[in-house]
């Protein structure tokens, strides 16, 4: 009696790690996909399973895709590809028009405007403002430098 096994995983090659923006697709066909040869089976099916580990913001944070070939007989090999997603992108900020006014008007943003902001990955970003006073001829003269900056949760800024 002659009984014929196969007994050997699948070799499986898995596709390098990579590090992608956080609005940039994550998916393997994005990020790469598994190869695999076996000795018995010509075609062994690749799946994945993905862990997400959170990172210091919600734009950051790391997939750890394991990958298995498996073949007709039931062997499988797996390997790993890590996908770090970063939030490396400042917001796009629009400033208000430059105003004159008048000495007596209200010069709070709320009067003269305030800023708007998009941001790749943060639907909300803050917006803060700080103000420096520069005298002019007479008391009633002054000019208002308003600086205005976005944040994003990552922490990445643009004023």
């Amino acid at each position: 009696t002659v009984t014929v096994q196969d007994i050997t995983a699948p070799v499986i090659t898995c596709p390098a790690d990579v590090v992608v923006n956080c609005e940039d697709p994550s998916a393997p066909a994005a990020t790469g996909t598994a190869t695999a040869t076996d000795n018995c089976d010509a075609a062994p099916v690749i799946t994945f399973a993905d862990v997400t580990t959170p990172g210091s913001c919600s734009g950051n944070y790391v997939i750890t895709r394991t990958w298995t070939a498996t073949d007709n007989c039931g062997n499988a090999s797996s390997c790993v590809q890590t996908v770090t997603v970063q939030d490396i992108t400042a917001p796009v900020i629009t400033c208000p028009a430059d105003v004159v006014m008048n000495c007596e008007d209200p010069s709070a943003p709320a009067a003269t405007g305030t800023a708007t902001a998009t941001d790749n990955c943060d639907a909300a970003p803050v917006i803060t403002f700080a103000d420096v006073t520069t005298p002019g001829s007479c008391a009633g003269n002054y000019v208002i430098t308003r600086t205005w900056t976005a944040t994003d949760n990552c922490g990445n800024a643009s004023t």
